[in-house]
């Protein structure tokens, strides 16, 4: 059984690295997906996505955009991380020390990921009025104008939702996880933070780093049968 420590998430770290290298066909083929729909986003709905919401945004602050901003801030996925580590601590709980583990890992993964592709492309962001298709690459890091895409609050809400989505048991809460998330798209788009080929390549990455963890864990770990609405406490099927 998996004891999800620093030890593991060392090798683990490695082997994340390495992967590119060892990517097969269905792997470039997903990497193709998603950025050429990223730039027939850009250009095709972007701008006109934009315009059509730029006057009538009567829910800026609304309950459910407010909750969509913050379940893709920074301190969201510190917040699981620690709660399900405490209650893993108090309990010797390990499906809640594998969440915990799976959300700090995945998100540590998926932000390097992200800090380093937007200060790469450098895209401008919509609020600018400088159009989709400006970008000033490797600008100042402290200049968030121009970083534009992937989405770091999609990346951080899909890594949170993904992770509690392949964590619970019954069906129905496993596609309740993403409502969040859900949530976190639309209002990054609502609120002039991003274009929408912004949030869906951070959903993108956000969703398969965490796809990629789980996985590995999975593969790893013997069969278990989840008992409860949520998995805190398990009984292993040999």
């Amino acid at each position: 059984q998996l004891k999800y420590n620093f030890s593991q998430f060392g090798n683990e770290t490695v082997d994340f690295v390495k992967q590119p290298a060892r990517w097969d066909g269905g792997d470039y083929v997903k990497l193709g997906v998603v950025t050429a729909t990223s730039v027939l986003f850009m250009e095709t709905i972007d701008n006109r996505f934009r315009e059509s919401l730029i006057n009538n945004r009567p829910y800026f602050k609304s309950a459910p955009i407010e909750f969509g901003r913050i379940w893709g801030e920074t301190y969201s996925p510190v917040v699981l991380f620690s709660g399900f580590a405490v209650h893993s601590m108090l309990t010797d709980d390990i499906r809640t020390r594998k969440i915990a583990f799976e959300i700090g890992q995945a998100s540590i993964y998926a932000g390097v990921i992200d800090f380093a592709l937007k200060a790469a492309i450098g895209r401008a962001r919509p609020y600018l009025n400088q159009g989709p298709t400006t970008f000033h690459p490797f600008s100042s890091i402290f200049n968030q104008d121009y970083k534009s895409i992937p989405s770091g609050h999609n990346t951080a809400a899909f890594v949170l939702s993904t992770v509690l989505s392949r964590n619970a048991g019954p069906g129905w809460l496993k596609v309740l996880a993403y409502a969040p998330a859900a949530l976190t798209f639309v209002s990054r788009v609502y609120q002039d933070q991003h274009w929408v080929s912004d949030t869906f390549a951070g959903a993108a990455l956000g969703y398969f780093t965490t796809t990629w963890v789980v996985d590995m864990h999975e593969k790893q770990e013997s069969p278990v049968k989840v008992s409860g609405i949520f998995p805190l406490s398990v009984t292993i099927v040999f």
